[in-house]
């Protein structure tokens, strides 16, 4: 269970360089098909291909810099191949402006690979 922990928060770190470095198309890998998010303000977003378009968009916005994810829990299924993640997030903008708030993200485990399913994120301070 360790060893799937571990894959978990490195995939985090991972896609938190990728979005650091504005590259939607390498994020495509990490999520599955059926990919729902939540975005802070309630907005849903269903499937990959969504989720990628929107990150795309916010990388064409000048002012965005990043968001960094920073889990505080792995918490895996007793079958090993579901594993649920909760944390902290913080988006940056030029100019200082920052939002924040708690996340929650579902994996699956399929062929080997650990992918995001499900995000939810809520907006507590902007």
């Amino acid at each position: 269970m360790l060893a799937a922990e571990t894959a978990i928060r490195a995939k985090r770190k991972l896609t938190n360089r990728l979005i650091a470095a504005h590259d939607a198309a390498r994020l495509r890998p990490h999520l599955s098909e059926d990919m729902v998010l939540i975005v802070g303000n309630g907005e849903l977003i269903q499937g990959a291909d969504a989720v990628i378009a929107a990150f795309a968009s916010q990388f064409a916005d000048p002012a965005f810099i990043t968001y960094l994810r920073s889990p505080q829990t792995v918490e895996l299924s007793e079958d090993g191949h579901r594993a649920a993640e909760s944390g902290h997030w913080v988006g940056s903008w030029k100019g200082g402006l920052e939002v924040s708030g708690a996340y929650m993200a579902a994996w699956r485990e399929s062929r080997g690979q650990w992918l995001l399913e499900r995000e939810l994120y809520i907006t507590l301070r902007d």
